[in-house]
């Protein structure tokens, strides 16, 4: 059973997010907050496996509070909004969100996006996370920083990050290099290691920082 934290500032939003997940099998409706302070205390209390986040809301914002329950708990984010650029969204997969998903978002993705994240994958196949990172990175100002052990990484790895960073899968990147997709799999894992990087959300923002990706 996932449990799922569902934050937004609009009462009709959680009540259609609470709907959806209380009829679906597998799911469970964790708590709800209206703003990002309330979305923190109730993430550190509850626990819950998934954070369903909007981005713009009253007092604290959805990006501050992504950062706070990132540095708090092991809880995972998906940020929510309305807005198909949002110049949040590269910041926010930085500190610790696990996806970027916009609000019209079928429900059938929504779901498979939370069980996505919920078994610590990263929301970066589908095509408007792609979109949204490469519009920020290439349109917005961006100083290199690479990262302290990039250095650690053979070249297949580093070309590993670099596809992965297009927001390709596993499967895809073994197609891509012509290799098996466990051994695809494989230098994933070690270059997260390698990185430090929690998940392959937070493996995608070291890439493009350290010039990886671009």
């Amino acid at each position: 059973m996932i449990s799922v934290l569902l934050v937004d500032d609009q009462d009709l939003v959680r009540l259609g997010l609470r709907t959806l997940l209380s009829s679906e099998d597998g799911f469970t409706v964790a708590g709800e907050a209206a703003d990002g302070l309330a979305a923190v205390q109730q993430a550190v209390a509850l626990r819950p496996d998934v954070v369903l986040m909007d981005v713009r809301m009253p007092g604290i914002d959805g990006l501050e509070a992504t950062r706070r329950i990132a540095s708090l708990t092991g809880t995972r984010v998906i940020m929510l909004t309305t807005f198909e650029r949002d110049e949040y969204v590269f910041e926010a997969l930085r500190i610790g969100a696990s996806g970027f998903l916009l609000k019209d978002t079928p429900p059938v993705t929504l779901l498979e996006a939370i069980r996505t994240v919920a078994d610590g994958g990263a929301l970066l196949s589908p095509s408007v996370t792609r979109t949204l990172i490469r519009e920020f990175v290439t349109n917005g100002p961006r100083r290199l920083v690479p990262h302290p052990r990039l250095d650690q990484l053979t070249e297949r790895e580093r070309e590993v990050v670099a596809l992965a960073a297009e927001g390709l899968t596993n499967q895809e990147i073994a197609g891509r290099l012509v290799v098996s997709p466990a051994t695809a799999r494989t230098h994933v894992s070690r270059a997260m290691i390698k990185l430090g990087a929690r998940d392959r959300a937070q493996l995608v923002v070291f890439a493009f920082q350290s010039g990886l990706a671009t």
